[in-house]
């Protein structure tokens, strides 16, 4: 059963208690949503969206607007103005690399983000293109030389993401700007869940229902704090920015016609088809 209270319009928070393995923690969750040619920002609140009258980082109060959610298409849940990601970030994906003293830091562009429901496009000279299931960090505040103790203060919750990648671009191209950068190339969302313990969350990946991925966030080498803390050391992040926090396992290819789902726990699933250019 789930539980819901709506506390006060200066906070502009529907609290909701969720059931499954999270149901002693309270989370919110937001969504962004297209209804015809208009967008908006809302709290899910079951199957429906509470909506909101500005954006999320912008002190948003609820309108008094409900809409169903099966009567509107759900959207990439921020605009990010920098997608930063982390490479070999589980030991599971790492192999017999040595550990790492620091993240390993990589930028996707904010062309690659992509929402629930719509496509992974592969161009036509990809020829191995592999999933990415990766919990990701929204930032919530301009965040500068943040200390590692003081870093949750600047996350605003966190989503599933895709960090769809091409494996011959990886290894062959000077960097990896075609292998992670294309169009597409980051699916996000369906909605930033806040309240959850982000240290400690299932994240599975599954192609056409196949599990192919599955550990938990407190298997990362550098948890959240530690990210969100050593990025602002060098680029000043942004409310709406997004931080993929790295990947377990090993991946394989994917190929036009499949189906890849990210799910994290607490959050929801990701659903994306691949189709070719």
């Amino acid at each position: 059963m789930t539980h819901t209270r709506i506390v006060t319009l200066a906070t502009a928070i529907v609290w909701l208690l969720i059931s499954g393995p999270t149901a002693a923690q309270e989370v919110t969750k937001y969504v962004r949503f297209a209804e015809g040619a208009r967008v908006a920002y809302g709290l899910l609140e079951g199957d429906t969206i509470v909506e909101l009258d500005k954006g999320l980082f912008d002190d948003p109060r609820p309108t008094g607007r409900r809409v169903e959610l099966a009567d509107v298409t759900l959207l990439a849940p921020v605009e990010p103005s920098k997608v930063i990601a982390v490479g070999f970030n589980y030991q599971t994906h790492s192999g017999e690399r040595p550990s790492a003293t620091y993240p390993g830091l990589f930028a996707k562009l904010p062309t690659t983000i992509t929402g629930p429901g719509q496509p992974i496009v592969v161009p036509p000279d990809a020829g191995n293109v592999h999933y990415e299931g990766e919990m990701v960090v929204v930032i919530g505040k301009r965040a500068s030389h943040v200390a590692e103790a003081d870093a949750m203060d600047y996350v605003f919750g966190v989503t599933c993401g895709n960090d769809v990648s091409e494996r011959d671009w990886q290894q062959n191209d000077l960097q990896w700007f075609r292998a992670k950068a294309t169009d597409t190339f980051g699916p996000l969302g369906p909605v930033i869940a806040r309240g959850l313990d982000y240290g400690n969350l299932l994240l599975q990946t599954r192609v056409n229902g196949e599990v192919k991925q599955s550990q938990r966030t407190k298997d990362l080498i550098f948890g959240v704090p530690a990210i969100v803390s050593y990025v602002s050391r060098y680029v000043t992040l942004l409310p709406g920015d997004v931080i993929y926090t790295g990947t377990p396992g090993a991946t394989s290819a994917i190929r036009p016609g499949d189906v890849v789902e990210v799910e994290l726990e607490g959050v929801g699933v990701l659903r994306n088809a691949v189709k070719r250019q």
